[in-house]
């Protein structure tokens, strides 16, 4: 059998039942009250005085438990890496051991750069001189030395030489001889050591060796000449020896060409210049000069050989810079 319920539009159909009212906001809070919770242990709690302000016996439900843990996991995503707050990669890097410091001698290229030019000198002649081994290949890959470079060594001994003169003195005093003598002597030494090295055999080539002997000659003629004669030996011995040394050299430049290339650089001018300003102690070479080149004629003696050869080498300059003959006017006209 059907019923029709009375409809009221104003209020919703669920609301329609039976009245049931609502829990009074003002009394007294029961002041015992037991429950049983559901576990799984089935064990059951009582709790008194739920209201006042003294708790005991207080057990955590299991849903609290389990809302603690989902606070305490950390998320299941995790933030961004743009979010996070990144270090530096140099703190991560772990620091490499110090070294221990310690002392220990120089390695050889080290030592070598801090050894001056001289230091270096000595060294190598205390090894060499005890090692006649280690001499020898010294000697025979060192490179070989250069007129340029034996000249800049002869210099160093005559800035020396000049150096020591004292002032207020003549040059040619037995006190400034005195004063100079072992400098002096030293670069005569040094001079003569390194002559052989640019003769032949030993050195090819002929113009190299004049080349040596005119700027050594030209060291000789400026040592003084000294008032007391004994005093002069050692310069004087040095001329005779770079007599020797120009003979050698003009003899073997003689035979390449006939001599043609002591007539075109002009060497038997200089060497006729260096034997004037010694005195005449050149004389041997001036000997052999005439006795190798061509165009002299041979050889010839006394006072006369030096002008005729002072002559030809005139007329040979005359022929080279093409003002050699008489001057002749050439007529123009007719044929």
């Amino acid at each position: 059998m059907n019923s029709v319920i009375s409809s009221n539009p104003l209020f919703a159909p669920h609301l329609l039942g039976t009245p049931r009212p609502s829990p009074s906001r003002s009394g007294t809070v029961q002041s015992a009250a037991s429950y049983r919770l559901q576990s799984h242990d089935r064990l059951t709690y009582s709790t008194e005085g739920f209201g006042s302000d003294r708790m005991s016996g207080w057990k955590r439900k299991a849903s609290e438990d389990d809302l603690d843990d989902r606070m305490s996991a950390s998320p299941t995503a995790s933030p961004s890496v743009t979010g996070r707050q990144l270090f530096p990669a140099s703190r991560s890097v772990k620091r490499s051991r110090t070294v221990v410091a310690a002392g220990r001698p120089l390695d050889l290229p080290r030592l070598l750069e801090t050894l001056s030019p001289d230091e270096m000198r000595s060294l190598l002649q205390n090894i060499c001189d005890q090692n006649p081994a280690i001499a020898h290949e010294v000697v025979t890959k060192a490179p070989r030395p250069s007129v340029e470079s034996t000249l800049s060594v002869l210099q160093k001994y005559e800035a020396t030489f000049k150096e020591s003169f004292p002032f207020g003195n003549r040059p040619s005093s037995d006190y400034t001889y005195n004063r100079v003598r072992q400098p002096m002597l030293q670069l005569i030494e040094a001079l003569k050591d390194f002559t052989p090295h640019f003769l032949p055999p030993n050195e090819p080539q002929p113009n190299l060796s004049l080349q040596y002997l005119d700027a050594v000659t030209q060291i000789i003629h400026r040592l003084p000449t000294w008032d007391t004669f004994q005093h002069n030996h050692a310069k004087f011995e040095a001329y005779d020896e770079l007599a020797q040394a120009w003979a050698l050299a003009i003899r073997e430049s003689a035979k390449k060409g006939g001599g043609f290339q002591l007539q075109y650089a002009g060497w038997d001018q200089k060497l006729l210049k260096h034997n004037e300003e010694s005195g005449g102690r050149l004389q041997d070479a001036v000997n052999e000069l005439r006795a190798n080149v061509t165009y002299l004629g041979g050889p010839t003696t006394g006072g006369a050989a030096t002008s005729n050869l002072d002559e030809r080498a005139a007329i040979r300059q005359q022929i080279m810079s093409g003002t050699y003959g008489p001057d002749v006017s050439v007529g123009v006209g007719r044929w």
